[in-house]
Formats: structure tokens, C-alpha cells, sequence
């Protein structure tokens, strides 16, 4: 039997700060001036930088390999909308909630959200990941 049920939920909590902003472009590759040039971010249509959206993408991931279900989680795929950007200082929750199990196959269905310190929504989508744990024998 599996040890995840519908409705469960968990979360991960991060602050992004420049630093992270910095350090994600330099891994990922991404040097778009709209996450690392003060002067071309204020001239955008946000006014300032922000974070990657691939930034958000990973908070999910954390929660998803941290929380729920936990480690030894493996993504299938994601869908995810960008509703805000992500500010530097800003503190986003990202919240993941299982909405269907396919205990012969180990898989589990999630929506995922993510929301800043305000509560607002800032992207929204759906993880399909494969568990062990999820598995029934």
C-alpha cells in the first residue's frame, strides 16, 4: 500500500536574494541582463530584476525532492504558468498537493503553486513524478 493519499500537501520556503539570482545564472547559463543589469531591468517593463523563472521551477523541485514525496522523488514533467515575477528580497513559498496516485506504476499527480510573502500567486502547474514509496507491490 502506498503511503501517500489525494489531498496531501507540503511546502518549501525560500528568500531569493542577488546572490541566488547570481549563482543560478552562472550554473544555468542564463546571463539575460534582465536577472544581472540594474540599469536594463529598470528600463523593462518590471522596473528592476528578477528572478529566472527557472528559479521558481526549482523551488518546486525542493519541495517535490524534500517534502512531498519526498527523496528518491523523480520528475516525469511539469507544466507551469508564470503569473508575477519574482523580485530580489522576495520570499516565495512554492506548495505541492497530490491529486492523483497510480499505485501500479509509482506515480504520483501534483499540483503545484507558488506564492510570495503578499500570498499572491506567482506561477501555478502540475508535476507528474515517480516515488518508490508510491508504488504498491
Amino acid at each position: 500500500m502506498s503511503k501517500f493519499s489525494i489531498g496531501q500537501k507540503a511546502s518549501f520556503t525560500k528568500q531569493i536574494t542577488e546572490r541566488d539570482v547570481a549563482t543560478f545564472a552562472e550554473i544555468s547559463g542564463d546571463k539575460n541582463p534582465l536577472h544581472l543589469d540594474d540599469a536594463y531591468a529598470q528600463q523593462t517593463r518590471f522596473g528592476a530584476r528578477i528572478a529566472h523563472g527557472g528559479f521558481t521551477f526549482a523551488l518546486i523541485s525542493a519541495a517535490l525532492g524534500t517534502e512531498l514525496p519526498g527523496p528518491g522523488t523523480v520528475y516525469l514533467s511539469q507544466s507551469l504558468k508564470f503569473i508575477k515575477p519574482v523580485y530580489f528580497d522576495d520570499t516565495i513559498t512554492a506548495t505541492v498537493e497530490i491529486t492523483a496516485l497510480r499505485a501500479d506504476k509509482g506515480i504520483v499527480t501534483l499540483k503545484t503553486e507558488c506564492a510570495n510573502q503578499r500570498g499572491e500567486k506567482i506561477a501555478e502547474g502540475e508535476a507528474v513524478v515517480y516515488h518508490d514509496d508510491a508504488k504498491t507491490q
